[in-house]
């Protein structure tokens, strides 16, 4: 794929986990980055469900610089720009609309666009990328569906996200088309309110030497 962004998959081969995080306090959220960062996992992707998030991206960005931060949720092409803005390193979206990918390329961000069949990955390979996230992977078909994509979309890789767990995820990256996962088991809302850093750098390393 010509057109294809390779900052994408160089950012999904830097660890076999993505954490998906969703911030609620803005130091709390530099905890979990060096957390994550010191258990292995520099990759990070923040929600932009709260409306602390952007802030929470700015100072995880300056906190730790070696992290590659990047948010996820991201739906306009205002959002983009914002993320863009705070230093975020890349975006990931649940689907993904001409709209989007034309904002992608306008503010120069990698782009991870969420698919879930066949079409709507074609239609991104129509945009000129060649990796995805399968979102929501459990729901959308897991391993099985991934498996059978790999026959007619042999070229494509994927990052899936959506209701894998630290037991499941090593089915996924077992698959010669998936470069990585994306969990928020390692940001439970319990790991957060007990404010359980070690916990969370724990669960980091274990995740960083998937699938083991």
């Amino acid at each position: 794929m010509s057109g294809a962004d390779p900052r994408v998959r160089a950012v999904l081969k830097l660890a076999p986990v993505i954490p998906v995080f969703t911030p609620e306090d803005v130091d709390d959220a530099v905890q979990v980055t060096h957390a994550l960062f010191r258990g292995g996992l520099p990759v990070i992707e923040v929600t932009l469900r709260t409306s602390i998030a952007l802030d929470a991206i700015k100072a995880m960005v300056e906190a730790v610089p070696d992290a590659v931060v990047g948010a996820g949720t991201v739906l306009t092409a205002a959002q983009m720009e914002q993320v863009k803005a705070v230093g975020g390193r890349f975006a990931v979206s649940p689907g993904a609309t001409d709209r989007l990918y034309a904002a992608a390329r306008d503010t120069d961000l990698p782009l991870l666009p969420g698919v879930a069949t066949s079409s709507e990955l074609m239609r991104g390979l129509e945009q000129g990328l060649d990796t995805f996230k399968f979102f929501p992977a459990v729901q959308a078909g897991g391993a099985a569906m991934l498996s059978a994509w790999n026959g007619p979309f042999g070229d494509v890789r994927f990052c899936p996200t959506g209701g894998i767990s630290a037991q499941t995820a090593a089915q996924f990256l077992h698959l010669p088309n998936v470069l990585c996962v994306g969990g928020s088991w390692l940001t439970t809302r319990e790991l957060l309110q007990a404010r359980d850093w070690a916990g969370i750098e724990q669960l980091a390393r274990q995740a960083s030497v998937l699938p083991g």
